[in-house]
């Protein structure tokens, strides 16, 4: 409709949700009737894997979000295409004035938003994008002289110090829902999409806006004893809800608002996590060149080593040392992997293999269901000691050491690593050391039914110094 207030398109991407969304209330208070649109964008789908987690988990929350529109009295137009050409095609045939989305800060995604918004212009029709994802923008929050944050405790000092309640506010949806237009056509199944399904229901990860808020209440029990059992990857400490703060079937504002409210230890630690999050977002938007290089511009002469035999041990869980294989082989699994954990492999894999950080965080990318590309680069830089307030070199992650201090009785090991579950807790962190009558005993015999370590952490600890040290200047 071009009289009156005319027809918007509202464009969901990681903000699969109908409630508290920045960009969807903002069409929704400008316009008569907002239509919603959802793309299966081919641009990213079609060079992934036919059974893909995050498809799955993608498509559940959608369906959910068309539901939920439906309930509402609109719809959701599902769309499987290329979204830079389906957006514009979409609001030329609804005769939309404006196009409403929230803001990406991924470099791709920046690319694809702005031919879309040229494309748009080309029709006479506007694009609006909103703050969504994140409490504060680049721009929002600065150093004294002007510039991006480098370093964490001062970026969470000016963050909690920025804070008020104004910035968790949610965007009310209900009151303008009379607004949303219905939607015609079927949603496309995963097949029809090319996709296959994982077992996706077998994992801890329930999907969608219900499944979102059935984890937060679940963690607002635990939430008080968060900074005690969140390293302990054998208990039930995180929140588990990175995959939905990933594609928005929760509410940042509603999560770090409770943690801010809630005063205790364990909540405040948390809602340091959510800052970091942030951070990373920060840093991706300030210096979106380390997707590919070294945020410490120094580190980019690290020479790493070619090691396949390595590469391929770490890959399926096959190290030797028994904290990084469960890890590993949790993540193949389930698509997860602790936080604590992505650590400790990720030290293991650039420290002790020597191999580049670049090709670990791909790996990630590919395997992680949560996949955050400003997450995920800034953790591993961080292990890599190459990155925004990273990890000094020299220090090294003893797989050993958190083995025995984060799960001292091997709990998590022997819930992936079945050989191992007759050793006994004092030898379950370096079985290597058992005697061949103690390896009888435990039915696991080194070398033949669990791998001896393929590298040891001491002289592989000194070949990382060495690395360093070449690398930095003098």
């Amino acid at each position: 409709m071009r009289d009156g207030r005319p027809a918007a398109l509202v464009w969901f991407r990681r903000d699969l949700r109908d409630f508290d969304h920045a960009a969807l209330h903002a069409a929704l208070t400008a316009h008569a009737a907002v239509h919603c649109a959802f793309v299966f964008d081919r641009e990213i789908l079609d060079a992934l894997p036919r059974r893909d987690r995050r498809v799955e988990f993608i498509w559940e929350s959608v369906r959910e979000l068309r539901a939920a529109l439906q309930s509402r009295g609109g719809g959701l137009h599902v769309l499987h295409g290329r979204a830079r050409e389906e957006i514009p095609r979409l609001a030329r045939s609804l005769e939309a004035a404006a196009v409403y989305a929230n803001r990406d800060y991924e470099p791709a995604a920046i690319e694809r938003d702005r031919a879309v918004e040229s494309a748009l212009a080309a029709s006479g029709i506007a694009f609006h994008t909103r703050k969504d994802q994140v409490i504060f923008e680049l721009d929002e929050l600065r150093t004294g002289a002007g510039t991006a944050f480098s370093v964490f405790t001062a970026y969470k000092n000016a963050w909690l110090k920025k804070l008020e309640a104004f910035h968790v506010k949610p965007y009310p949806i209900d009151k303008h829902a009379q607004r949303l237009a219905r939607a015609a056509g079927p949603m496309p199944s995963l097949a029809q999409l090319g996709f296959e399904r994982t077992g996706l229901a077998a994992l801890p990860v329930p999907t969608g806006m219900s499944g979102a808020r059935t984890l937060f209440v679940e963690f607002k029990r635990r939430i008080a004893a968060y900074a005690e059992r969140r390293d302990y990857p054998g208990l039930k400490g995180p929140s588990y809800l990175s995959v939905h703060l990933r594609f928005g079937t929760a509410s940042i504002r509603a999560l770090a608002g409770y943690a801010w409210r809630q005063g205790s230890a364990g909540a405040a630690t948390w809602l340091s996590e959510l800052v970091w999050r942030d951070f990373y977002f920060m840093v991706l938007a300030a210096r979106p060149d380390v997707v590919e290089r070294c945020f410490r511009r120094e580190y980019d002469a690290l020479r790493f080593d070619r090691d396949e035999a390595g590469w391929r041990a770490w890959c399926e869980g096959a190290t030797g040392y028994p904290l990084v294989d469960a890890a590993m082989r949790q993540l193949d699994r389930t698509g997860y992997m602790h936080n604590r954990l992505r650590m400790l492999t990720a030290s293991f894999l650039v420290k002790d293999l020597g191999i580049d950080w670049r090709r670990g965080e791909r790996y990630f990318a590919e395997k992680l269901i949560d996949y955050d590309l400003a997450a995920n680069n800034g953790g591993w830089q961080w292990a890599a000691s190459t990155g925004c307030d990273a990890q000094p070199y020299f220090r090294i992650f003893n797989p050993v050491a958190q083995s025995e201090r984060f799960d001292p009785q091997g709990r998590f090991i022997r819930r992936y690593v079945p050989e191992l579950e007759r050793v006994p807790p004092g030898a379950i962190h370096a079985p290597w050391e058992m005697s061949a009558a103690q390896q009888a005993a435990a039915s696991c015999r080194i070398g033949r039914d669990y791998p001896a370590p393929i590298v040891r952490h001491d002289e592989a600890r000194q070949r990382a110094l060495a690395r360093y040290a070449a690398a930095r200047p003098r």
